[in-house]
């Protein structure tokens, strides 16, 4: 088992950028992949970014999250990071970290990792 625990979310105004923490515990050996979606309330949970724990491939982000958001991690720290600038109101929501030992993926059915989400709120 794999345990998530997100942190770094709150409360900002538009433009204001936050960045988000994953500790990731549980296994010795780091996941394969790990990833943020975020639920807007009213809307299904979607993809925002994804990467390597390796780092060894390119990330993987959604056309919204382009030039804004940046996902990274730290091996030492078994932490994964989602950096967000130029927030918007449209990017309130609870952000979630997942994680895999298989492939990345923008699926959520393909992560069987979930953090249990921090909430991030963007005023305009």
């Amino acid at each position: 088992q794999v345990q998530l625990v997100e942190s770094g979310g709150g409360l900002v105004q538009a433009g204001d950028s936050l960045r988000l923490s994953c500790v990731a515990s549980g296994r010795t050996y780091s996941p394969y992949a790990v990833a943020w979606f975020r639920q807007i309330p009213g809307k299904e949970r979607e993809f925002v970014a994804a990467r390597s724990w390796s780092g060894g491939s390119t990330p993987n982000y959604a056309d919204f999250a382009k030039d804004r958001f940046t996902i990274s991690r730290d091996n030492a720290q078994n932490t994964a990071y989602l950096r967000m600038n130029s927030l918007k109101p449209d990017d309130t929501g609870v952000y979630y970290c997942a994680a895999t030992y298989s492939h990345i993926s923008t699926s959520t059915s393909a992560y069987p990792y979930w953090g249990q989400g921090t909430q991030v709120t963007v005023s305009s």
